[in-house]
This record gives structure tokens, sequence and C-alpha cells, in this order.
């Protein structure tokens, strides 16, 4: 639901429900709940209009992500980190073979970072 509100940018419940919770058979009331449960961990902020809330992202999209895959490959990548690795790169690869050319830029501007340069 988080994705969401990122891509319609703000959202009620009504919204969220008819995109993602009625095509999933979830209950209004599920969605609502879960909207404030997002509220209260602080992901999202509402703001009363009328008689609905308002949902808006309070934490950005790329920061969550890459959270979320830090944590995801922590526990791929060990203790056996070689044949993860190789099996990212595949993964990577037969996704979108381009992606190989982007990971291989996004290390090296890891590496110069590092380096300072």
């Amino acid at each position: 639901m988080l994705r969401a509100v990122w891509d319609q940018h703000e959202a009620t419940a009504r919204n969220i429900h008819t995109h993602v919770g009625a095509p999933r058979h979830l209950a209004y009331t599920t969605i609502a709940k879960v909207l404030d449960r997002l509220c209260d961990k602080g992901l999202l902020s509402r703001e009363r209009e009328g008689a609905a809330f308002v949902y808006r992202a309070a934490v950005d999209r790329t920061l969550i992500e890459r959270a979320r895959m830090k944590q995801a490959l922590g526990g791929i990548l060990s203790p056996q980190v070689r044949p993860a690795i190789a099996a990212l790169v595949d993964a990577v690869e037969s996704i979108d073979p381009t992606l190989l050319d982007e990971l291989s830029r996004q290390v090296q501007a890891r590496r110069r970072f590092r380096r300072g340069s």
C-alpha cells in the first residue's frame, strides 16, 4: 500500500482500496487499518480533508527500497558470498541484460566515492 501512495503521491483509503484492495478482494476496513499502521510507523502522514483522510508518503521511496534491498541481500550473501553474487548477476541479467552495465557503473561510482575522487 505504501507503493500505491508513492505512485499516486497522495491518496485516500477509498483510492487505495479501489486500486489495491478490491482487486485482491480485501475489505475497505483492512486497507484503512494498514494505512493507519503505516502512519503509526512514520511511513505515511495523513491530513483530514472533509470526511476522509488524505495519506502522503512521509519517507522517500529510495530510502525504503535501499533499506529493504540491503536487508534482503544481507541474508542472501552470508556466509557463502561468491555463489550468491554469481546468482545475483545471473538474475539481473535475466531480467534485463542492460542492467549489468548499470550495476557496473554503480560499482565504479561507489569505488570513486570511497577513494574520494
